[in-house]
């Protein structure tokens, strides 16, 4: 048994979560995958062609397709809340930019249960654009659900169709990532990893998102939505371990991962997440230009560009409770093991 996999069996002995599956590799494929586990706790056992909530790590791949447009000079990056949406004109984010949402320093709070008040799209999408700003735009990291669904209309409005074909048509189509979809229909739900026993919805989830604002949003959000299976988040792995092949140039890459809030507390590239100075999932091993994000339900993916290596962890780790942080310390050490892999 391989260091990752008695590492990854063990979480699950804890019962961190039923089941994981993983991947670490860099432009020629994995050099090392596996999975553990059972889709829930009394149900089958993996084979590794499950389909996995990715949680917030649907952002960086909302993030690619933004990138891409920015390529084909559909926006900019200092492009307005107000330029996009007519809607929003006149209000306190009207002049909020694509960058400063890319970077989680628009000031709209996050964390948000939005979904218990407002039960539509209509009424939750209101209520964020009445949402009061906590913080000065540019003076502070601060993680927002609710800015990269803004940034997810934006993308909808310069492209001119709707998120998530736009998202299959820039990132996932390019890469081959057939089974990366919003609202996976019913062969993906059929081998879908459960997530938490829900008591918003009174059921544990199967194969339907898990965060509750992405529900009332229809499935499709910029901040939350996708699911993946391992396969397709190799994919993903292998072609920004090299350079962005199939989906950006290269240079258009090296920007979004760079640091973009170095003179604030933490540090965001765009859409992605670098190296914090202290407490980072990334772990201590990967190089200080890495970056990466993590979901909410157990996952993980991380870049480390100079040892052009990739870290893929898919979890389930709100089965059947959100409750616990045993995650944490197990997610970087994952990363840890995954960046002094040889290979």
């Amino acid at each position: 048994m391989s260091v990752i996999e008695d590492l990854l069996t063990g979480g699950r002995d804890r019962r961190v979560y039923s089941a994981a599956a993983w991947s670490v590799g860099g432009p020629a494929g994995p050099l090392e995958r596996g999975w553990t586990g059972t889709r829930s706790w009394d149900g089958p056992a993996l084979d590794g062609d499950e389909s996995w909530d990715l949680a917030s790590v649907t952002k960086p791949i909302v993030g690619l397709a933004v990138m891409a447009l920015a390529e084909r000079g559909a926006l900019t990056l200092d492009d307005t809340v107000g330029a996009h949406l007519p809607g929003w004109r006149g209000g306190d984010k009207a002049e909020l930019t694509v960058r400063q949402l890319l970077t989680h320093t628009s000031g709209i709070p996050g964390q948000v249960p939005l979904y218990r008040e407002h039960s539509t799209r209509a009424a939750l999408l209101d209520a964020i654009r009445l949402l009061p700003p906590t913080a000065a735009p540019g003076t502070r990291v601060q993680y927002s659900s609710q800015g990269f669904i803004v940034l997810g209309l934006i993308a909808a409005a310069a492209a001119g169709r709707p998120l998530d074909e736009l998202v299959d048509e820039l990132v996932c189509a390019p890469l081959g990532m057939r089974h990366t979809v919003f609202r996976p229909g019913p062969g993906l739900r059929a081998r879908a990893v459960a997530t938490e026993d829900c008591p918003w919805r009174g059921r544990t989830v199967v194969g339907e998102v898990h965060d509750e604002n992405a529900v009332v949003l229809g499935g499709v959000g910029g901040h939350a939505g996708l699911f993946s299976t391992l396969a397709d988040m190799e994919r993903l792995g292998a072609a920004l371990t090299d350079g962005g092949r199939g989906i950006l140039r290269p240079a258009t890459l090296a920007l979004m991962a760079s640091a973009h809030t170095d003179r604030l507390t933490l540090r965001r590239a765009l859409a992605w997440q670098g190296r914090d100075p202290a407490g980072s999932p990334a772990g201590t091993v990967f190089g200080p230009d890495s970056y990466g994000h993590t979901g909410f339900v157990g996952t993980s993916l991380w870049i480390d560009p100079a040892a052009a290596r990739y870290a893929v962890l898919l979890t389930n780790r709100v089965h059947p409770s959100r409750d616990g942080d045993g995650i944490t310390p197990l997610r970087r050490s994952f990363n840890d093991a995954a960046a002094v892999l040889p290979g």
